[in-house]
Parts: C-alpha cells; structure tokens; sequence
C-alpha cells in the first residue's frame, strides 16, 4: 500500500467521496437547470452504475458461488434497502436540489449524522454510555458539524472573496413555495440516506461480499426508479438527453455512484455507520469553495466559521471512535489472557456487529 497504512484507508476513501459528492450536487444542478428530468436521471444513473458493475461482478466464479449461497432474506434486505435508501433517497434529494440549490442540498445532508446517531443508538448499534468520555465526544463532534453546516448555509456576514476564476456556470437559487418544497424533499432524503446507512450492517453480515450487495442494490434501484418514473408521467422527450452536459452528467452519476456504495459499504462494515456519516459535512465545505471558484458565488464569513465548525467537529468525532477502537481491542487482549478461544481473524476494529456475525465480516476481509 505505499506509505499509507491499511488503517488510514477508511479516512482517505470517505474524503474522497466528498469530493465526488460535492462535484455532483453542482453538475447535476446545473444539468437539471438544462432540461433534465430529476426522476429521468435517477433511472439513469442508477441503470449505468448497474451496467459499470456487471462484467467485473460476472468475472469472479467465486462471486458466483456466494450468489447462489444467498438466501431470501439477504434479497429481501437490499431490495428494501435500494427501495429506501435509493430509490426513494435520490428521487427526493435531486428533486429538491432542482427547486432549491446545490448549496442548500450540501447543507441539509448535513442532518445525516445526528439522524444517524440516534438511529444507531435506538437500533443498538451505538453504545448509549453517558459517563463514557468517548461518547460525549460523538455528541458534541455531531452537534459540531451540524451547527457548523447550517451556519454556513444561513449566516452571510462579511464578504470575504468572490472570485472570477472560471465562469463555468451561474447558478441561481429557487426562492418562494418552491425553495421550501425543495428544503422538504431535502429533509426527507436525509433522513431515507440516514436509513440506508444503518441498513448496511445487517447486509454486511448476511452478505460479506460487498461488491454482490453493491450490484444488488443498484439492480434493484433501477427496476424500482424506472417503474417510479412511469408512474410520475414522464413523457418520451424527458427521456432523451439533448445536451452534452445531461450526458457527462448521468454518466458521472452513474459510474460514481457504483464505486461509492462498494466504498461505503466496506467502510461501514469495517468502521460503523456513524464513521461514515460524520463525513458528509465535508462536502459542504468543498461545495462552497468550489462554488466560489469556479461558479463566481460569494464567500461570506460565516461560510469560514461554518467551516471551522465542520472541521473540528468532524475531529473531535473521530478522536471519540479512535478511542473506542483502542477500548475494544484492550478487551479483546484481556480475553485472550484469560484463555477464551478467539479465531486469529478476528477483525478488532468492528464494534457495530454482533459477535456471532464477525464470521461473516471476517470472510470479507479476506477478499483480494
């Protein structure tokens, strides 16, 4: 691996996806200003991610055989993950990105860790130990984050820069009924994402094999957008892409897309959902500076404490899970001193699965 360490590749791959989802919210924005249907491109994307996974997917008979080794209920929870988590997820996010503004869709999805926290601490999958050190960490980190986000989508100040590097594009925000529709749908996917991203842990233990469960889902999303675009009325130009932007735009959504869920997937099942979670305010940084970069936007100051906020509470989260891995691992050392029989593949650095699934996950470790 270089210089990077095994145990710094979570960390790089979730920045890296924040960068990919940053660069969406603003192409797409654009792209739906142009003419391309919300619904329409869901199907889309979710068609290419499924097209982009099939020959490396039908490649490895090893893959083959855990296919036919999966039963109804590991179907039964990706359906109902893509469902939720994709399906309706993406149709609510980009619909309300297209009333609203890409800012704003940055900034709400910023609600994602604190609905993730409290969904994992209801479902059991996050310790609720309000003497614990590590956990008042989490809190305050989340809060953090959330404050910092919302701060820098609402408090303007003093203006800071507005530079005219790039006029790639101008995008303007939706204002009025339609700015508090596009907030709403935004609001409601956050919490479907928040869903999904708890979801991953049964799915990571019923199906170890990430990349199966990552087709799956996007297969699956795509049967379930194409019918939900029916539905919606979309008529048969809606369905053609008239513009080289629509093109580049549904093909880096797709491509994108498929290489994300395999990433998250992985990360979750290895580091928690609330790891994964505490990511996504980073993208909000990066939409705005982007923005005023490349999109002539202005640079307020309340978008540099936002920042700050982000930053340090996104710290502040990590420091409490690094904790909580060196907890684990003392336990387990602890254990193995008193004689107890514990496999040597044992992964120490998955507090979120139920000890009897760590076989499951381990297998998955072994993977190429």
């Amino acid at each position: 691996m270089g210089g990077v360490g095994v145990g710094h590749l979570p960390v790089i791959a979730m920045i890296g996806l924040q960068f990919y989802y940053a660069i969406l919210a603003i192409l797409t924005r654009a792209a739906l200003l142009d003419g391309l249907s919300p619904p329409i491109f869901v199907v889309y994307r979710q068609g290419i991610a499924t097209l982009a996974l099939t020959p490396i997917f039908f490649s490895s008979k090893r893959r083959q055989s855990l296919k036919s080794s999966l039963r109804f209920r590991s179907y039964s929870l990706m359906f109902a993950t893509s469902l939720i988590g994709v399906t309706a997820n993406q149709n609510t996010y980009f619909q309300g990105l297209y009333y609203a503004s890409s800012t704003a869709a940055t900034a709400m999805s910023n609600l994602i860790p604190a609905l993730t926290f409290v969904i994992a601490a209801i479902f059991g999958f996050e310790k609720v130990d309000l003497r614990s050190l590590r956990f008042m960490a989490k809190i305050l980190g989340t809060v953090c984050c959330v404050v910092g986000a919302l701060t820098m989508a609402l408090l303007k100040g003093h203006k800071l820069l507005n530079t005219e590097f790039i006029p790639f594009i101008h995008l303007t925000a939706s204002r009025g009924d339609d700015w508090l529709l596009g907030c709403s749908l935004l609001l409601a996917s956050s919490v479907f994402w928040s869903s999904w991203i708890i979801m991953q842990v049964p799915i990571s233990s019923s199906c170890p094999d990430h990349l199966l469960s990552t087709f799956c889902m996007c297969f699956f999303a795509t049967i379930q957008s194409a019918l939900f675009a029916l539905f919606y009325g979309e008529n048969f130009q809606a369905w053609m892409l008239h513009s080289p932007l629509e093109i580049s735009c549904c093909l880096y959504g797709g491509i994108g897309i498929a290489v994300s869920f395999f990433i998250q997937s992985w990360c979750i099942s290895i580091r928690g959902p609330l790891y994964c979670a505490m990511f996504n305010p980073l993208s909000t940084v990066l939409t705005a500076f982007i923005a005023a970069t490349f999109l002539q936007e202005e640079l307020y100051i309340g978008s540099l404490v936002g920042a700050v906020g982000v930053i340090t509470g996104l710290y502040i989260v990590l420091w409490g899970k690094a904790k909580e891995f060196e907890e684990i691992k003392q336990e387990v050392l602890q254990s193995n001193m008193q004689g107890d029989e514990i496999s040597s593949q044992v992964d120490l650095e998955e507090p979120l699965l139920l000890p009897e699934k760590s076989e499951h996950v381990d297998k998955s470790k072994m993977e190429p």
